[in-house]
């Protein structure tokens, strides 16, 4: 069906953020490798999360490994940061700045950082936008409900919202991270400019997240609106 078929309004709209995700997210993963390589004597990614969280009061907060690939995250229900392989034990200016920005997105959690706040709150009805979007919007095409389709895109249009706020919430946490690098003495500015490179790098695969919802949020638009005239 021409919904999703490749049109114009894929190759003018979607194909180009697809493609810088793809960019992003490969970015990333080379930065990551490049600046693996710079060792930070003495400090390792969970070193730089622990002295992060105790500096901010926040011993409660665990700290695991977890198997795989810049998998690391942070559960504020288990109230636990989780480290993979190549960043816990690793003792790099690319598994410290990792590590950090993790301490960072727990610090914004105890302090109450409002863009966190909306994120986690509305995390539920993203969930479920995103499940009810396109099956709305392509029940309205079909039945000549445009009504019905537009429900569809301001449900997927939560996602976008989502992807939005997300990106104050990363950039903030990267933020806190570097400070707190800067502030602890313990790198020279070559490791903390490293680290820095990093988190800019994987800051960048949630601009792409968010173009490539946008993307999408558009074409639903232009498709709907297309569909409503004939």
């Amino acid at each position: 069906m021409f919904f999703y078929g490749i049109d114009s309004t894929y190759l003018l709209l979607v194909l180009p953020a697809v493609i810088f995700a793809f960019w992003a997210q490969s970015n990333v993963q080379s930065t990551f490798k490049k600046y693996s390589k710079i060792n930070v004597p003495g400090m390792t990614g969970y070193d730089s999360a622990r002295i992060i969280l105790d500096a901010n009061g926040l011993g409660n907060v665990k700290i695991e490994r977890i198997s795989g690939n810049l998998t690391d995250h942070y559960d504020p229900k288990a109230n636990v940061i989780r480290l993979s392989d190549s960043v816990y034990g690793a003792n790099t200016a690319a598994a410290v700045g990792v590590a950090a920005h993790e301490a960072g997105h727990a610090v914004q959690h105890a302090v109450g950082y409002t863009p966190i706040k909306i994120r986690s709150a509305i995390i539920p009805i993203t969930n479920i936008g995103s499940n009810l979007a396109l099956p709305l919007v392509l029940l309205g095409i079909l039945l000549s409900q445009p009504g019905l389709a537009y429900i569809g895109i301001a449900a997927f249009g939560l996602s976008t919202v989502f992807q939005l706020v997300t990106l104050p919430v990363e950039f903030n946490a990267s933020n806190r991270a570097i400070d707190a690098l800067k502030s602890g003495g313990r790198m020279t500015g070559e490791e903390i400019s490293a680290s820095g490179k990093v988190l800019r790098a994987a800051a960048l695969t949630y601009v792409a997240a968010l173009a490539v919802s946008l993307a999408n949020l558009l074409r639903l638009i232009s498709l709907v609106n297309r569909s409503s005239r004939r």
